[in-house]
């Protein structure tokens, strides 16, 4: 809404370098473990050869971070934070080092360990960055043809090749850090989704109240099982055949909330959704 779906454009694309520059700025990455993510993981930074940067995270019209205006600091985070995406989908965690970051992006490595001290330090702000975006859900003029719309965006991000938001969301699963960014992430996202239900309830397709959390996590849960989980194919009827699965049950009541309840959005003490848009 993967990662702009989300509305950001696509990132510039650049050459990126061979990890090296100064001796200071060279650092030694480990290989990612045999068969982690199905990757040759016998590559390592220092083996790369110049490619196109894959996107970032998010939808499939991008997900990069808004640009942040604020002199050398922002420009160093810029150039920092596009360089950990790449690296991750072509080394995997365990061959995305700070040293690597450091060469990749032409900042200095005692930068990049003051301000990000670790790996879990630069996936977090990477997905902090890919959520302060323009992104807004889709607007197609009726419930189902805007959750088709979300859930074709999420495939197409979870689909690319390589694709960040597979990579984040694996690398998740080894950082807490990176997992309470992308639960921010998600939070944020769904946040933004209660607008599809909003303007449904507008038009007079839904009976208020409805829990609109629920109604767009049932409509993108289905493409996140099939391609997380599963790991299979793209199936191209897979969205719209989730769109419409959810809309009848809402239909059905099956997403009505008690009379006064908020319409959707997360409370504090609430649990964060599993999956969501925006990966």
């Amino acid at each position: 809404m993967t990662a702009e779906g989300q509305g950001p454009e696509q990132p510039a694309r650049q050459q990126p370098r061979k990890p090296g520059g100064t001796e200071d700025d060279a650092g030694q990455a480990r290989t990612a473990p045999d068969g982690q993510d199905g990757r040759d993981t016998r590559r390592t930074p220092e083996a790369d050869q110049d490619r196109e940067p894959p996107r970032d995270i998010g939808t499939s019209r991008g997900a990069a971070g808004a640009r942040r205006p604020g002199g050398r600091t922002a420009r160093v985070r810029e150039k920092v934070l596009e360089a950990v995406g790449p690296l991750l989908v072509e080394y995997g965690f365990d061959g995305l080092t700070v040293d690597a970051v450091a060469a990749r992006s032409g900042v200095h490595r005692a930068t990049v360990y003051r301000r990000w001290r670790d790996v879990g330090g630069l996936l977090a702000d990477a997905l902090d960055a890919a959520g302060d975006d323009g992104w807004s859900p889709p607007d197609t003029g009726s419930l189902e043809g805007d959750l088709r719309a979300l859930n074709g965006e999420v495939q197409e991000a979870l689909t690319e090749e390589p694709s960040v938001a597979l990579a984040m969301i694996a690398a998740s699963f080894r950082s807490e850090e990176a997992a309470r960014s992308l639960r921010r992430f998600w939070e944020e996202r769904y946040d933004r989704c209660v607008a599809i239900v909003d303007r449904a309830v507008a038009r007079g397709e839904l009976e208020p109240p409805v829990e609109a959390r629920k109604l767009v996590v049932s409509s993108t849960s289905p493409v996140y099982h099939h391609r997380v989980l599963l790991h299979a194919a793209p199936d191209p009827e897979l969205p719209a055949e989730a769109a419409r699965a959810a809309v009848l049950a809402a239909r059905a009541g099956a997403f009505r909330s008690p009379p006064g309840a908020p319409s959707g959005r997360r409370s504090a003490d609430q649990p964060a959704a599993a999956a969501g848009p925006g990966t």
